[in-house]
């Protein structure tokens, strides 16, 4: 577009960034208005390649708003572009409207929510990886490599989760990622950190190993086009455009002045700031540059994935018939594998999650994150939105410091499948800090999330082949320690079910276990066998959805339930049988991990939490 057709454009786009938020009576105008000419420029001098009628296009480009509280601008771009009528942008904000004060799925054209501010950059991390990846996979060579663009402001820039990905942009050598990087001086309450000065962001961008383009007049449109215009194809970076701008440009009674962050203008200063934008033709529409568009073949999930004989092999190495549910998740890997969506990161812990296992069938989809928890849940929600199907494994422990990331995942439409190794006080002497005893927790409160927790080799695999074909967000809790094989190959565990591991007609009570506490039910079971007293003993591997109807059904014909796990008392496999049991006459005793554990083998720790087969055939006895 012409340079004249540009200015157009943008006083445009303030027009509708200041009377959308107005109308709101609320939203983000200022931090909005700085940005303008950064954004104008992109999506109208033909850098971003988008088909609005094909969002799904896997060779899109990408847009992420990081800082998603500049949702009017997104907005306002949208309505200049010609996607949304003018009379929809005035909805802004309003209970029935798609556009939400931070940008959702809910549209089409968004690939992730944003608000909780850092996260962009990871996530875009992981969408230019992904797409590297399916043109590989789809053997396509395009004329124009698709580009992933990430906006960002200056105060997220302290934030460290945007230094765990600048180290991986650069590791990865992700010349398709562009950031942007909005440096309007001013905070929420004040000026930030380094206010303008661009030299300091630069050497330490830099020092990532990005390239940079600074732009010292970040609000004038020849200025932000010299520097689009210095990108190249050619590059191995990744690239950060560093922008002075100014917060609430073009707008005077706002334009770098503190205590606007998140105010809309007053009617009054509304019409001052229309008649400050002047004249321009409210009919005027941006032209989005499009993509090469190219075939793309569908892979469909490949069919018995793991069959019995298939497992037979798993078992094989087994000493004694025993394999820890985490060696078994490494194993159903290299069967999943065949799946060529599927994906796997890790954190720096692969050899001991076993996720390493992916390097023997396809180590071009085995990505090392490091010790960087934040960026890898990040990195694979940006993955699963370019078609992928990403595992993403660390000890359970540390997922508890991405719990931000996977909760905001939860907003938009994943298909991410955590695992979380090495759970409860039966990994035993490394103690407390390596126990994930809050996890199932965490996960079980995510609206949406699926929650997993297998107890032998075969389980594991049959559900990991589950988790792969289920389109959302999964969290897989795996063991430490060596466990019996207790099912046979065939058997199925259909997510939201529950195998009853034994039961008789003179049962007096029913043990609720997964895990590895349903190893120690089990023990239980025969101890109590031996004295003539009869108990029921459920396998609750899918502990969110649960399966309600059975562990009902048993609780009403012993009248007393018995829920044991490796994890604290609030919020995991105990809460969920309560919830289910509420109303009913029925006792329930609930043995978990009540007392600070500390170093010690895994029998030592699961004796003195209370957790252990001996605490179970006391609890029984006790009625």
């Amino acid at each position: 577009m012409s340079l004249d057709q540009l200015q157009e454009l943008t006083k445009l786009i303030r027009y509708d960034i200041v009377t959308s938020t107005t109308t709101a009576g609320s939203g983000h105008p200022t931090t909005s208005l700085s940005a303008v000419e950064l954004m104008t420029v992109l999506w109208f001098d033909s850098y971003l390649h988008y088909d609005f009628e094909n969002p799904s296009y896997i060779f899109n480009d990408r847009m992420i708003f990081s800082k998603g509280h500049a949702s009017p601008l997104l907005y306002s771009l949208y309505q200049a572009a010609g996607i949304i009528t003018s009379e929809e942008l005035l909805t802004l904000r309003k209970f029935t409207s798609r556009l939400e004060g931070h940008p959702t799925t809910e549209l089409p054209w968004v690939d992730v929510a944003t608000g909780s501010l850092g996260q962009g950059l990871s996530v875009g991390v992981g969408m230019a990886l992904g797409i590297k990846y399916q043109l590989q996979k789809q053997k396509k060579k395009l004329k124009r490599e698709p580009t992933v663009w990430v906006l960002m402001g200056d105060s997220e820039f302290t934030e460290g989760q945007i230094y765990e990905a600048l180290q991986l942009g650069s590791h990865y050598k992700l010349n398709n990622l562009v950031g942007i990087l909005d440096v309007n001086r001013l905070g929420q309450r004040g000026a930030t950190m380094l206010e303008w000065d661009l030299n300091t962001y630069k050497n330490r961008i830099e020092s990532f190993g990005w390239k940079t383009i600074v732009v010292e007049k970040g609000n004038d449109l020849i200025s932000v086009q010299k520097a689009y215009a210095q990108l190249s194809p050619d590059s191995t970076q990744p690239t950060m455009i560093i922008a002075k701008t100014k917060k609430g440009a073009g707008i005077t009674s706002v334009e770098d002045k503190d205590g606007w962050h998140g105010k809309a203008l007053t009617d009054d200063m509304l019409n001052e700031a229309i008649t400050e934008i002047g004249d321009f033709n409210k009919e005027i529409t941006g032209k989005v540059a499009q993509p090469e568009q190219v075939t793309i073949e569908r892979s469909e999930i490949p069919m018995d994935l793991t069959k019995p004989e298939k497992l037979e092999e798993i078992l094989r190495p087994a000493q004694n018939n025993k394999l820890a549910t985490r060696e078994a998740y490494g194993e159903a890997l290299k069967l999943i594998a065949q799946d060529e969506s599927v994906v796997v990161l890790d954190a720096e812990t692969s050899n001991s999650t076993y996720a390493e296992k992916m390097k023997e069938i396809a180590p071009d989809r085995f990505y090392e994150m490091y010790i960087a928890e934040q960026n890898m849940i990040s990195v694979a929600l940006g993955m699963s939105k370019i078609g992928l199907r990403p595992f993403a494994s660390s000890f359970a422990a540390f997922l508890s410091r991405a719990y931000d990331q996977t909760r905001m995942a939860q907003y938009s439409d994943p298909n991410l499948k955590i695992v979380g190794s090495h759970s409860g006080v039966s990994i035993g002497e490394d103690g407390s800090s390596q126990m994930a005893l809050e996890d199932i927790a965490m996960m079980r409160a995510l609206l949406h999330s699926v929650v997993l927790y297998p107890s032998d080799p075969v389980s594991t695999v049959k559900i990991t082949d589950e988790i792969n074909k289920l389109q959302g967000l999964s969290y897989l809790r795996l063991t430490r320690a060596k466990t019996e094989t207790i099912y046979s190959t065939d058997e199925q565990f259909p997510i939201g079910g529950s195998k009853i591991v034994y039961q008789s007609d003179t049962d007096i009570a029913v043990i609720v276990a997964a895990g590895i506490t349903l190893h120690e039910s089990v023990k239980a079971k025969n101890q109590l066998q031996e004295e003539n007293i009869s108990i029921a003993v459920i396998d609750a591997y899918s502990i969110k959805p649960l399966d309600a109807k059975t562990i009902r059904s048993h609780a009403q014909r012993t009248g007393h339930v018995i829920v044991v796990e490796d994890h604290y008392p609030d919020g995991g496999l105990g809460d969920a049988v309560r919830k289910e049991l509420d109303g009913l006459n029925i006792k329930i005793t609930h043995l978990a991990v009540s007392k600070t554990p500390r170093s010690g083998t895994p029998e030592e720790l699961l004796a003195y939490e209370g957790i252990d087969a001996d605490a179970i055939v006391q609890a029984v006895k006790q009625g």
